[in-house]
């Protein structure tokens, strides 16, 4: 199973987490400070992330998800220090909008799975955060203090995480190179469009997004923003509209 992760090094003390054998191609990342260290987001869950995250830090762990989606929790098993936003806090708690056998299929769906992992074994994380977060809170790991951005839109609870000493902006399911996901109905896309805003108006060097493609540009937050503010103009931005395609990018609402 040693192959299911892959590491990248961003700094002395950053480093990307992927999962390139299932088609999300998950990032994570690990963010060492002098006293703690935080693992935004933790995976699927098929493999023990646990283990890739002890060979780059020496610290004590905290976990934390961009929001409590199956791809992004799978790992939280593992780290009994974990915050969660407070509009998600239902959804660790027996609350979430699918069942086990739906999320199952996600997790399974065009997945390079390990030889002998029994996908029977899989459970939906639900446990209890060791601290409740919201919009503006900080997260001091010791000369490192991490910013939660509270971004709804692709889900209510959705956070960015920003670095402003570095100029990192961590923007989980809110941004990447793909099709973004506007149209479950636990999605707003209204909301999608304020928290874009949010993010387009920060001082931003670095992108690093929770899927595929890293080779994403601090310029794409406008272009997203922009793009949502036509679509809200033209009396677009609701679900039902479809897929809508910019190039690089795309949103489905």
């Amino acid at each position: 199973m040693s192959d299911w992760f892959t590491i990248d090094t961003v700094d002395d003390d950053t480093y990307i987490i992927s999962e390139y054998r299932h088609w999300e191609e998950t990032h994570c990342y690990l963010i060492n400070g002098t006293d703690y260290s935080l693992l935004i987001d933790t995976g699927l869950g098929i493999c023990n992330i646990h283990d890739e995250v002890m060979k780059k830090t020496n610290k004590p762990i905290i976990a934390v998800a961009t929001h409590i989606h199956w791809d992004h929790i799978g790992g939280h098993r593992y780290f009994p220090d974990f915050y969660a936003h407070k509009d998600e806090l239902h959804w660790l708690n027996g609350g979430f909008p699918l069942t086990l056998e739906q999320i199952k299929e996600m997790v399974m769906d065009r997945c390079e799975a390990p030889s002998g992992y029994d996908e029977n074994t899989y459970e939906f994380f639900q446990g209890t955060p060791t601290r409740i977060l919201d919009d503006g809170d900080a997260i001091d790991l010791g000369g490192r203090v991490i910013t939660v951005l509270h971004t709804p839109g692709h889900s209510p609870g959705h956070m960015c995480f920003w670095e402003e000493d570095r100029k990192y902006l961590f923007t989980g399911d809110l941004v990447y190179k793909d099709t973004l996901f506007a149209y479950y109905p636990s999605t707003d896309p209204l909301s999608y469009l304020i928290s874009l805003e949010k993010v387009a108006a920060l001082p931003v060097e670095r992108v690093f997004p929770a899927h595929h493609s890293l080779d994403i540009k601090p310029e794409i937050l406008g272009r997203m923003r922009n793009a949502f503010r036509e679509l809200k103009a033209e009396g677009k931005l609701h679900h039902g509209t479809g897929v809508c395609e910019y190039g690089d990018w795309a949103v489905w609402l």
